[in-house]
């Protein structure tokens, strides 16, 4: 029997081209597919009236170490060189499986509650062969469409960071490759999160990236986050070792040089710029225009909630500020007017859901509303008080929205959040991550006392 869901009356913008915006419109959902996109669609389907509701694709958050959850905000004036302190050679020693599965739970379920329906989840916690079970399985049960990206071990910072000769356990990405991502087309896909050059020796590099190219899995990777990696030149030894290609995402890339910039997009590469925490944490100007400037299509996510909030708005104010802040700077310097390329809102809305689903590689099934596509779809409440009245709808959710006006969230077809609450066990949820910190936080002061 086919499911319907009709989403009826809504101000929908598509992010597809092709299908355009409908001031008032309707969403036809066939059984986790989008069906038909148009001004009013009759069909026998369960009917969610989105009257006063800006329908968009949902959020796509393409870095995010969602392990991180149970010590949110411990790190809150952090700088980078803090945060592999404090974070990586502190905290990240002490997680069992079990913190990283109460991290992993809630992490992601913050992501649906703010409309992110697309993860790509960096989990360089991988301490034992049962964290990254822990992990996938509670990606599993939020029912979010994710990308795990399988990273290293964090038991201590020396031995992972410094000049690593520490490679990702073959045999064990091998086992999760076989044993969850056997398919590529399902809700959850598979990458491998590495350091790259700069923190591991080249032999390391090169056999990370072998692997994943063996498995037939992307890769993504930090690089040049504040001057000291900018420094280290990681596109241009990857270059030089012979490893650039379409299947890598860069991170950050905030101190790349221009001849790096060039290697990315003439490779293929793909961008990922997290604003809030590259403005905060000192990795550098968030480099969205830039980017696009060599006709790259960033996308944004959210790292760390050790320090920064973990939602998209957040995000998509930070690089629009941060952006035109500096190109005004600029501009007003050297007494020119800004460029026709100034960022806008609108852009900002595609970079957050077109592009992250590029980025994440899985636009052919979601980023726009798209009938063929899987229904991954966000609405937003257009009648709250900091929204409206609304002149501009795209402006409206990259300018004025925020997770409290997160009214309905769906993946693959399937409700995830009605009439602003989430369907998962929230109370569950949240006592486990509440009992990860505490036990996390007796762990670290057992260790400091010892």
């Amino acid at each position: 029997m086919t499911n319907r869901i009709l989403l009826r009356g809504g101000h929908v913008l598509s992010m597809d081209p092709g299908v355009g915006d409908l001031p008032e419109g309707d969403v036809l959902i066939e059984d986790g597919r989008i069906a038909a996109v148009d001004r009013e669609i009759g069909a026998d389907a369960e009917v969610l009236d989105m009257t006063g509701r800006i329908v968009i694709p949902g959020f796509v958050d393409t870095h995010r170490h969602t392990w991180e959850a149970p010590i949110r905000n411990v790190a809150p004036d952090a700088t980078l060189d803090d945060y592999f302190v404090d974070i990586l050679d502190t905290f990240a020693p002490l997680y069992t499986p079990e913190d990283v599965y109460a991290g992993n739970l809630a992490g992601s379920l913050e992501c649906l509650n703010a409309g992110i329906t697309t993860l790509v989840d960096w989990s360089h916690i991988n301490n034992t062969p049962e964290h990254p079970d822990a992990a996938i399985q509670a990606l599993t049960e939020t029912g979010i469409r994710a990308q795990y990206a399988y990273g290293s071990a964090n038991t201590s910072l020396a031995d992972y960071w410094f000049d690593s000769k520490i490679a990702v356990p073959g045999d064990d990405v091998r086992r999760i490759r076989d044993t969850y991502f056997s398919s590529d087309s399902g809700l959850l896909t598979m990458a491998l999160a590495t350091r790259g050059p700069g923190f591991c020796t080249h032999d390391v590099v090169t056999a990370e990236w072998a692997l994943a190219r063996e498995l037939g899995i992307p890769v993504t990777v930090h690089v040049a986050m504040g001057r000291l990696a900018g420094r280290f030149g990681m596109v241009k030894q990857l270059d030089d070792l012979g490893l650039l290609g379409p299947d890598t995402t860069y991170v950050h890339c905030c101190y790349l040089h221009e001849d790096e910039w060039r290697m990315v997009a003439d490779s293929g590469g793909t961008v990922s710029i997290a604003p809030q925490v590259e403005a905060q944490m000192g990795h550098g100007w968030p480099p969205v225009m830039k980017a696009i400037e060599y006709g790259l299509r960033p996308s944004l996510s959210i790292d760390v909630v050790t320090t920064v909030p973990g939602d998209m708005f957040t995000q998509i104010r930070a690089a629009f500020g941060a952006e035109r802040a500096r190109v005004n700077a600029d501009c007003w310097k050297a007494n020119l007017p800004v460029p026709d390329t100034m960022l806008t809102a609108r852009q900002m809305l595609e970079i957050a859901t077109r592009n992250g689903a590029h980025v994440a590689g899985v636009e052919d099934r979601t980023g726009s509303l798209t009938p063929g596509k899987r229904a991954d779809v966000v609405a937003i409440d257009a009648t709250a008080l900091n929204v409206a009245p609304v002149h501009d709808a795209a402006a409206a959710v990259t300018l004025s929205a925020d997770v409290s006006n997160v009214d309905t969230v769906i993946v693959d077809g399937v409700i995830r959040k009605r009439d602003g609450r989430l369907t998962a066990d929230l109370d569950r949820a949240r006592r486990l991550v509440e009992e990860s910190r505490d036990r996390l936080l007796a762990a670290k002061e057992a260790r400091s006392a010892a």
